[in-house]
């Protein structure tokens, strides 16, 4: 049961990606909407008394800044994905009394500073968690 929602829920991740990749190559030089670029299936760790407890699967959306080439960027995804594990290990980002999720925030707020570094300063200006997937199902187990 658990390995065919692991599977739908990155089947339909990588749908979101190609639909959302497409919007971004056409969406890069008109200037209505700001280009997107999706990272899918990325294994985050919900760490809880120094133990691994449960991993959190999320798909983001960069928001590029108005300099940034769109497939220049999407170059860079496994350096932004390796950015995020790391963050996730270093300092977790667990949401108290809940091992299904993480916090949001504090995912944005790391990958925005580590892609100064990956993609030069100004190339992201936001980043969206879309979906949060969790291998387990269940919450928190007190103690």
């Amino acid at each position: 049961m658990h390995r065919r929602t692991l599977i739908t829920a990155a089947t339909a991740a990588a749908i979101s990606g190609v639909a959302t990749g497409a919007q971004a190559r056409t969406s890069g030089g008109g200037g209505a909407a700001p280009a997107t670029v999706n990272i899918n299936g990325v294994g985050l760790p919900v760490i809880s008394g120094g133990r691994v407890r449960n991993y959190v699967f999320v798909t983001l959306r960069l928001h590029l800044g108005p300099s940034a080439n769109a497939e220049t960027v999407r170059r860079k995804e496994a350096w932004f994905r390796d950015a995020l594990v790391k963050a996730a290990h270093r300092t977790p980002f667990t949401v108290a009394n809940d091992w299904t999720r993480l916090d949001a925030n504090a995912l944005s707020a790391s990958l925005v500073r580590a892609s100064g570094a990956i993609a030069g300063p100004g190339a992201i200006t936001r980043v969206e968690v879309v979906t949060q997937v969790p291998r387990r199902q269940t919450g928190v187990r007190a103690g």
